[in-house]
């Protein structure tokens, strides 16, 4: 695995380090192209099977995740595996649950955690993050 997403991609977000992840809804048709290399799944029950790596972090429909400490461990190795290969975060909508994940990658990167929620509507989705406890969620995943 040494390919990327191309940036120019719908739904592809660039982070300050260089790195790209696609974030998608699940709900929608697979995108053309290229396929992931490596896929988070943040639904609330387990996900269909896909022909690629995967791994599923249970995340309720406009919650959090179940377990703070799988969340961070998935989405570090997230992060880790975006550098050299196609990582996609996704939920049903691809903008809450995603939104907040992709915030939560961007945390990682070096976005200050009060800055990240605005860096991923900005770069990703205008309505990414959609709960006031998303929000909090992001600004406390550093700690």
């Amino acid at each position: 695995m040494t390919a990327t997403w191309n940036a120019a991609d719908a739904g592809v977000l660039r982070l300050p380090s260089g790195r790209l992840i696609r974030g998608r809804g699940l709900s929608r048709p697979l995108p053309e192209g290229p396929t992931p290399d490596f896929a988070v799944h943040l639904l609330g029950k387990q996900p269909p099977e896909v022909p690629w790596e995967s791994r599923w972090l249970r995340w309720p429909d406009f919650r959090l995740p179940s377990s703070h400490a799988e969340a961070r461990a998935v989405l570090r190795a997230a992060w880790a595996r975006a550098d050299t290969a196609r990582v996609e975060v996704a939920c049903a909508g691809g903008r809450g649950r995603t939104g907040t994940a992709l915030a939560c990658l961007a945390v990682l990167d070096g976005v200050p955690a009060g800055e990240a929620v605005d860096f991923v509507r900005r770069n990703y989705d205008p309505r990414a993050v959609e709960t006031p406890w998303q929000k909090r969620y992001v600004r406390r995943f550093a700690d």
